[in-house]
């Protein structure tokens, strides 16, 4: 095996920001079986993996039960493979029972991706990327694989299967039956309790059952600075409409001014209102910051 550069956007050969081995709970030495992909070994490596590289692309997941963000990143490229009708195999390193196969693939935290084309490593990702990253870098992978003649391009956009509790709170929320998507996006997250989709679509309905029936002109024009929950119910017309940064003023305003009760109350709103925003928009980033420095 050789070892390439990453491809560009798909993360580098460091891959220090993934979540350290050693700050993981103990293993309980039990083999855990993963719900996806095929299991890595020391025997196999070679001979199911590298070898088939040559053929199809192979991207290996190093993980651990002990990482929830493995569990989630596991779960996403585990859809991809299905929906990519096995155009590419996924191998599962379990970096507790496989500790040797850790060694040589020199990995020191989890999650971990590492693609391999031809018996050449290319580093993918680390963590746990929105869905949709991950989509697109798999895409650009099996386009470079082609062009070394390994595998073929995808002929067309594939998307990742849709949870049956996702396609219910979609059904609902077009028939504007807000409580019934809460109730899918609810029981969503009972199953799967780390899924950000399910998290961000809760957020949202919640957002527009709190909203349902208010007169957006005049609940603003009669904000009162010293109600917390007119605060709140301002915040979120504000931040339905798009106004950010507003919204999030606003809240912090409320927890700087406010003591005991309501600024706990303006400070759980303000974060909820976090979830419905791109974690990378600048607005978010800032307000995030000015939380912090308001509480401490």
């Amino acid at each position: 095996m050789s070892s390439n550069k990453p491809l560009p956007g798909m993360g580098s050969a460091n891959f220090g920001n993934a979540f350290d081995l050693s700050t993981l709970k103990k293993p309980t030495g039990e083999a855990v079986t993963p719900t996806h992909g095929k299991a890595v070994t020391q025997e196999n490596l070679v001979s199911d993996f590298v070898a088939k590289s040559k053929e199809s692309v192979v991207i290996l997941l190093a993980w651990s039960s002990r990482s929830a963000q493995a569990k989630e990143i596991l779960e996403t490229l585990g859809k991809l493979e299905i929906a990519d009708k096995n155009a590419w195999l996924l191998g599962v390193v379990d970096v507790d029972a496989q500790p040797q196969v850790a060694q040589v693939l020199q990995i020191k935290s989890v999650p971990v991706a590492i693609a391999i084309i031809g018996e050449q490593l290319l580093p993918l990702f680390e963590s746990v990327p929105p869905a949709d990253q991950v989509r697109l870098v798999i895409n650009k992978l099996l386009e470079l694989a082609a062009q070394k003649g390994v595998g073929s391009a995808p002929e067309g956009p594939t998307e990742i299967p849709m949870e049956a509790e996702e396609v219910a709170a979609y059904a609902a929320m077009e028939k504007g039956d807000y409580k019934a998507a809460k109730l899918s996006y609810e029981a969503w997250l009972k199953r799967k309790p780390n899924e950000q989709v399910a998290v961000v679509g809760l957020a949202q309905v919640n957002l527009m059952l709190r909203i349902d029936g208010l007169d957006p002109v005049l609940t603003l024009k009669n904000a009162k600075a010293d109600d917390v929950t007119s605060q709140m119910m301002c915040a979120d017309i504000e931040i339905a409409t798009g106004n950010y940064e507003a919204a999030f003023e606003r809240l912090l305003n409320a927890v700087r001014g406010m003591a005991g009760e309501d600024r706990d109350k303006a400070k759980a709103h303000l974060i909820t209102l976090f979830n419905l925003v791109d974690p990378t928009d600048p607005r978010l980033v800032k307000a995030r910051g000015q939380l912090a420095s308001a509480l401490f």
